[in-house]
């Protein structure tokens, strides 16, 4: 009886963990989006002039950029290799663990283009190279570190 229960509970515990590291992963799909609807809704489209300049639009869009790089260093602890965000069509690279301090340092360069652009962008000419870098942050990652889903 004793052995049935060390069983049931390993594997309720081991259910736990991947539970709890699948929940890890979505929240990484989670902010990935939100940086995404962020960049095309909001920033992109005041800087091409389609809406008007609006400061605290893009105050709360650099905040949930600062949140996302803030949260990133965390989000990728080995437990996670291999695993699929639900309902994505991206996943993350295996060179995330392959080559992690150059994974590190795009995480740090992308936290500093947000702190600079947080501390430049006040109008509208600020905001234009702001996204401009803040863009090219974003894909300079995505090029090396995430996958296509097949």
């Amino acid at each position: 009886m004793l052995r049935a229960a060390i069983v049931i509970g390993s594997l309720v515990l081991g259910a736990s963990v991947v539970v709890a590291q699948q929940d890890l992963v979505n929240q990484t799909q989670t902010l990935m989006k939100g940086n995404g609807k962020n960049l095309a809704t909001v920033l992109a489209p005041i800087a091409k002039g389609e809406k008007p300049y609006d400061q605290a639009a893009v105050d709360a869009a650099l905040a949930q950029f600062e949140d996302t790089a803030k949260k990133l260093p965390t989000l990728f602890p080995a437990s996670v290799k291999g695993l699929k965000p639900a309902d994505s069509d991206y996943s993350s690279s295996p060179k995330i663990w392959e080559n992690r301090a150059d994974f590190d340092a795009h995480i740090a360069s992308f936290a500093k283009a947000v702190a600079d652009a947080k501390a430049k962008i006040k109008d509208l000419d600020t905001l234009k190279v702001s996204v401009q870098a803040l863009g090219k942050e974003c894909g300079g990652c995505h090029e090396t570190f995430r996958l296509k889903n097949t």
